[in-house]
């Protein structure tokens, strides 16, 4: 490794990927004294969690909410200089359902862990004695067991192992695991679920608070994060495809063996790294990897579509509160978990005012129907569960579909890692080897340990 004469590294290293894991390490490497090249094939930074123009509006292309246990994105927002507190709402843990629906208000108080779980659980209302029994029986046996399975099964087996009730999984564990790991309990891992659990409803209290963005999610985390790539010296560049990487050997006394060479689609020279974080979707991995090593496990993953649909209402059209759970029932086409005032969690709410954002994970179902009977059921589901006829009739909408926004979280399942990358090499992304479901900390925390490997 090359130093200069300020004993800042010279080593070049490319991250292939502006997404969320891509960016975290080049914040990381660029940190540590690395000349960074971040390649990103789209215009904008942030991956499958990143902004989108459309009709004039700025929207995501996904709502999404965080956890107080994200500390690793929370810290390196920190390093990057966003202010979590003014970027984000940050709400107690809470399943809360509109007034009129057959559903539940949970709320955790402000008390140190567990005791906001118990007194949510007492207050809960919605739950008979025997919900809030299972449900305390379930969190206590959990931690006993350390959060560990002796073997991984399905979410659904596990509540079925520990007797909770039809109305309690309903309520509450099935959005849980849908909004957490965006794959059915039928055939979602109850380890990776326990680890979601054990880092929130297991951990100090603030770890299990929920933090809703008020501002676009490049804005959030990857737009000011190649602002500190740059100020260290670093590169950004957008609408770079890259289209394939090849070891170089060299020769000279003094240098590495082996560079990295990274070919460009539609530019005929090539660029020389001294590393190279891949960071990209599993499918373009897996097609650079090709011939490097086994790309086996990459392409053996499958995928999860997450859907939201944007609505448009008359300014004055507001939530009592910044979101609420809906009850869905796929037989009456009411598809939305989720439904957010974005007017009341934007920074210039004058810009959202009645925009409301109504989330459909684990969407394959809902969007066979096609967007526009989508549209059609999931307003008459707000129309009826909020008791306002106006919610029938938006001024506008637009449906935004991620077809593979995760990999889907099997029982057992065998994610990609780095223990078969050779020097120099490093993959990032969500759907690489960790505790936690395909989140934006798993992303994080992937982009920080590629980066740690090539350090």
């Amino acid at each position: 490794m090359g130093t200069s004469p300020d004993n800042k590294s010279t080593d070049h290293i490319a991250v292939i990927g502006g997404g969320w894991a891509g960016c975290a390490a080049a914040v990381k490497l660029a940190q540590a004294g690395r000349r960074v090249s971040l390649f990103e094939s789209s215009r904008v930074l942030g991956g499958r969690a990143r902004r989108v123009e459309i009709d004039g509006r700025t929207l995501d292309n996904g709502q999404h909410i965080l956890l107080g246990a994200y500390r690793a994105t929370l810290q390196l927002m920190k390093t990057v200089g966003i202010d979590a507190g003014k970027a984000l709402l940050r709400l107690p843990l809470q399943m809360r359902y509109p007034a009129h629906t057959d559903g539940m208000d949970f709320i955790a108080p402000r008390l140190p862990a567990p005791l906001h779980v118990l007194v949510a659980l007492v207050k809960a209302k919605g739950l008979t004695r025997e919900d809030k029994m299972a449900l305390a029986r379930f969190s206590t046996t959990a931690r006993w067991m350390g959060w560990q399975l002796y073997d991984d099964c399905s979410v659904a087996e596990l509540l079925e192992r520990y007797e909770q009730t039809e109305r309690l999984t309903r309520l509450m564990w099935t959005p849980l695991c849908i909004a957490a790991l965006n794959t059915p309990p039928q055939r979602a891992s109850a380890q990776v679920f326990l680890n979601v659990l054990r880092d929130s409803l297991g951990a100090r209290r603030a770890a299990s608070d929920m933090l809703i963005p008020r501002t676009d999610l490049t804005a959030l985390f990857p737009q000011q994060a190649a602002t500190f790539i740059e100020q260290c010296g670093g590169d950004i560049v957008c609408g770079r495809a890259v289209e394939s990487i090849s070891p170089h050997a060299l020769s000279q006394t003094g240098s590495p063996s082996v560079r990295w060479q990274i070919r460009f689609k539609q530019i005929d020279d090539p660029a020389s790294f001294d590393g190279v974080v891949i960071a990209t979707g599993p499918e373009v991995a897996a097609d650079l990897l090709e011939g490097i090593c086994d790309t086996a496990s990459l392409r053996a993953l499958d995928y999860e579509p997450i859907t939201t649909c944007y609505l448009q209402y008359p300014p004055q059209v507001r939530l009592d509160q910044a979101f609420y759970a809906l009850v869905d029932d796929p037989q009456q086409a009411a598809w939305g978990q989720f439904v957010f005032d974005r007017g009341q969690l934007s920074v210039d709410d004058a810009d959202s005012a009645g925009l409301l954002a109504v989330v459909v994970s684990a969407a394959g179902d809902a969007i066979a129907q096609g967007h526009a009977a989508l549209t059609e059921g999931i307003t008459n589901q707000l129309a009826q569960q909020l008791q306002n006829p106006l919610l029938k009739t938006p001024l506008w909408s637009k449906v935004i579909s991620e077809k593979r926004a995760t990999f889907s979280c099997t029982p057992g399942l065998l994610r990609p890692d780095n223990s078969a990358m050779p020097p120099g090499l490093a993959l990032a992304g969500d759907y690489v080897a960790g505790d936690y479901p395909a989140t934006l900390e798993a992303a994080v925390q992937s982009g920080i340990k590629a980066a740690e490997l090539l350090l």
